[in-house]
């Protein structure tokens, strides 16, 4: 059996080295390693997989965030809710932007953001939202949407995981997550289902006036050369990224079936064991079907119920498994983001998943022999500490 890895980017490469290798030659010839053809060739190809009017390619994810929030003009002091079970960043830019964060509590089988905690906390000050696409699954944006238009809120989707999973609307149309807020952003972190070979990350929007704003933010606030009309920072996708997600980008859905795949795997060999809760489609999926595609697996993540998660780790890790626990403290607690407005009555799933969470190996590389091991391991270490 090959070495298991928690992401396989090495053979994932080798399977695209003919495409990837020449597309950054073009670059390293041409020497346009900033703002260059492949950065432009990229972000039409995005734009028409996603099925939205502007993608504005960026430094990173969290630069992706922050100048979503920049662009829509909110101000120090405007409260923007998002989800407490999440990766710091999302939180890490409110703050950034002397913005209040609200943070509420996750939905206990799908781990999105819980509409319900969203409006319970809303106040006059809230200015927007800020589900995120946790683990790749969509969240309820039908309903966040109708909320935020009730309220008269932004709706900013953080889509670092969630990159190419559709969301089934109420009328039974499909939508990219992405496209539905009125701004996003993504990652191009590495690891991501659509990863470069550095950093990167992108915001997408429909809204013209709101792309022209972030167009300029990106670059310094300018839109002609040293004229600066905005207030603007330095954040763009270099084009050897840029030549990478370009190669990789008509792979996405590939990519994604095989996550789903081998979560349909993990599945089949956990589902009737007592002590696991093993991840789901959205409600109308009704599990992993053969058609789902909410959900593109950036993490294959168990909910343990009776079991030490710690002890399960140190084994796994001893069996040369890599497995992460996603996320082992709430934003609520982290030192930088307390604030005596939270009740800890407010954050049950939150404080319970933190411990009881883990995530086991998920990439396109996976084989069926790597998946028996891992399963196998997990299920005789639970049954045998029972």
């Amino acid at each position: 059996m090959k070495k298991i890895q928690m992401v396989d980017l090495q053979g994932q490469y080798e399977k695209i080295k003919s495409v990837v290798d020449p597309s950054i030659q073009e670059v390293m010839d041409s020497a346009a390693f900033i703002n260059g053809p492949k950065v432009h060739q990229f972000q039409r190809n995005l734009e028409d997989y996603l099925g939205v009017k502007h993608v504005i390619p960026c430094a990173n994810g969290t630069d992706a965030l922050q100048i979503a929030m920049m662009g829509l003009g909110l101000k120090p002091g405007d409260e923007v809710i998002t989800a407490d079970f999440t990766f710091a960043a999302t939180v890490e830019v409110i703050a950034l932007l002397q913005l209040t964060p609200v943070l509420v509590d996750v939905d206990p089988v799908t781990f999105n953001i819980d509409v319900d905690a969203i409006k319970r906390a809303i106040t006059p000050k809230t200015k927007a939202i800020v589900p995120v696409h946790l683990f790749g699954l969509a969240a309820d944006m039908d309903a966040i949407m109708d909320l935020a238009k009730k309220h008269n809120l932004f709706v900013i989707e953080d889509n670092a995981q969630g990159i190419g999973a559709d969301y089934t609307h109420s009328d039974g149309t499909k939508t990219k997550t992405g496209a539905i807020g009125h701004v996003a952003s993504t990652s191009f972190f590495p690891s991501k289902n659509l990863g470069c070979y550095g950093d990167g990350g992108a915001i997408f929007t429909n809204d013209d006036d709101l792309a022209h704003t972030i167009r300029g933010i990106v670059n310094h606030g300018m839109y002609k050369r040293y004229h600066h009309d905005v207030v603007g920072v330095n954040s763009r996708l270099d084009s050897i990224q840029a030549a990478v997600l370009d190669a990789k980008l008509p792979h996405l859905d590939d990519y994604n079936k095989a996550r789903r795949s081998a979560a349909k795997k993990y599945n089949k060999a956990f589902r009737d064991h007592p002590k696991i809760t093993i991840p789901t489609g959205r409600d109308v999926c009704k599990g992993i079907c053969d058609t789902c595609d909410c959900h593109v697996f950036h993490q294959y993540t168990l909910n343990l119920e009776g079991v030490d998660r710690d002890a399960l780790v140190a084994h796994l890790q001893e069996k040369n498994i890599p497995c992460g626990v996603y996320y082992p403290i709430p934003l609520h607690k982290q030192k930088a983001y307390q604030d005596e407005r939270y009740n800890e009555e407010d954050f049950k799933v939150t404080n319970q998943l933190v411990k009881s969470v883990i995530s086991l190996p998920m990439h396109t590389e996976l084989d069926d022999e790597q998946i028996e091991f891992i399963t196998t391991t997990v299920v005789d270490f639970i049954d045998s500490n029972s």
